[in-house]
């Protein structure tokens, strides 16, 4: 699947949103201001300067739709979500480049709040890919203590764990172990 840059670091960070989420005893990743500015800075999201708590309550609610989208039961609902999110961003579609990356495209429209350009800019990556027809790459880790969420971009869709946590690497060991012990007991 070919997936353009810009769309590509949408997709990240929209999962590294939905996963800032308080679950499963995990704090809120999200839980403040200074929570936020550091995620502004680390997904280098464009534009943002001043941030208040009206931002970091619209982040939020954007996070929580986003999760829904991950955890619909099938693309027509995704879409719906999706077109939800986009159309209350009030999408400006505009080509750029800029911060050293080639050119791209922006749906949030000039002096949007942080909450509106993540619902503007993740919310069309996502759609793209329920265009596509790959809607079931959205997925959450299915480790038995996990379930953080990831989109499975490999080559034949065969993902099952999420990178963040090593989740595949551990399971795979403790099979292997399991397997090892059963064998020199068997």
């Amino acid at each position: 699947m070919l997936i353009p840059h810009d769309t590509r670091i949408a997709l990240d960070t929209v999962v590294d949103l939905v996963n800032s989420a308080p679950e499963g005893g995990r704090g809120d990743g999200l839980g403040d201001l200074t929570a936020l500015y550091a995620f502004v800075r680390d997904h280098r999201v464009s534009g943002v300067e001043e941030l208040t708590d009206r931002d970091l309550r619209a982040v939020q609610a954007v996070r929580g739709r986003f999760t829904e989208v991950f955890a619909a039961p099938d693309a027509r609902t995704a879409a719906e979500l999706i077109n939800q999110l986009v159309a209350a961003a009030g999408t400006t579609p505009q080509l750029t480049d800029h911060d050293g990356y080639d050119w791209h495209v922006h749906y949030f429209a000039p002096g949007a709040s942080v909450g509106d350009h993540l619902a503007a800019d993740c919310g069309m990556a996502l759609a793209f890919i329920v265009v596509a027809g790959e809607r079931e790459r959205l997925r959450r880790c299915e480790a038995p203590d996990c379930g953080r969420a990831f989109v499975d971009l490999s080559r034949n869709r065969s993902r099952r764990y999420c990178d963040s946590r090593t989740c595949g690497n551990r399971l795979h060991v403790a099979a292997y172990r399991a397997r090892r012990k059963e064998a020199a007991t068997g």
